[in-house]
């Protein structure tokens, strides 16, 4: 495995309330899962390949708790990335040896769907971004902000501090006003559900 290493923003959403029971290692709000991470390159490579401005997203259904695998799942780049940039991320996310995260994604993960190049459209903004993958979103069209107090209607601050986090360290925690995600082999809508946004740092390889 070359040496790689990455620094962005992962953001995305799923079917479980607002705040995701599986960040705190208990059972999915209604038994199974439907998420999406975005994540969104600043800088990375892998071996001599620049991966700097690139976005990919990682979409999958878990039948349970998403540690006890199973997973159908389906990896998407942006159509922008060279064969290299390509064939790197297909490494990263599919040999087993990149380190975190990607291994644990791969290790829960039995079917993978072919993987999908198309657009990313993306708003980077906190816990206030979203993105359309896809032309016009067809594929993955998602609206992130903070939840709102039921009682006032104010927005709520929250964020989630997790030094063991495998995707990132900190997360500012919202829901989803829109995101519907559709391809040849999964489909959900989870709008009003939770949503999330953090920065990341990632390095393996060598």
């Amino acid at each position: 495995m070359e040496s790689w290493s990455m620094t962005g923003s992962i953001f995305g959403s799923c079917n479980c309330d607002w705040g995701c029971p599986c960040n705190f290692d208990v059972a999915p709000s209604y038994g199974h899962c439907d998420g999406v991470y975005v994540f969104s390159v600043r800088e990375g490579r892998y071996g001599e390949a620049s991966l700097a401005g690139l976005q990919f997203a990682w979409a999958a259904h878990s039948p349970g708790p998403i540690h006890e695998g199973e997973l159908t799942a389906v990896l998407i780049i942006d159509e922008r990335a060279t064969p290299a940039q390509r064939d790197a991320l297909e490494q990263l996310w599919r040999s087993g040896a990149a380190g975190l995260p990607f291994d644990i994604f791969h290790s829960v993960t039995s079917t993978w769907l072919d993987t999908i190049y198309a657009p990313f459209e993306s708003k980077l903004a906190g816990i206030n971004s979203g993105v359309k993958i896809g032309a016009n979103g067809t594929i993955y069209d998602l609206e992130q902000s903070r939840v709102k107090n039921p009682v006032t209607g104010d927005e709520e601050e929250i964020y989630l501090d997790k030094p063991t986090g495998f995707t990132a360290k900190r997360s500012e925690l919202g829901m989803a006003t829109r995101a519907a995600f559709s391809c040849d082999g999964l489909s959900w809508d989870t709008s009003g559900k939770h949503a999330e946004y953090g920065d990341f740092e990632y390095a393996g390889g060598g």
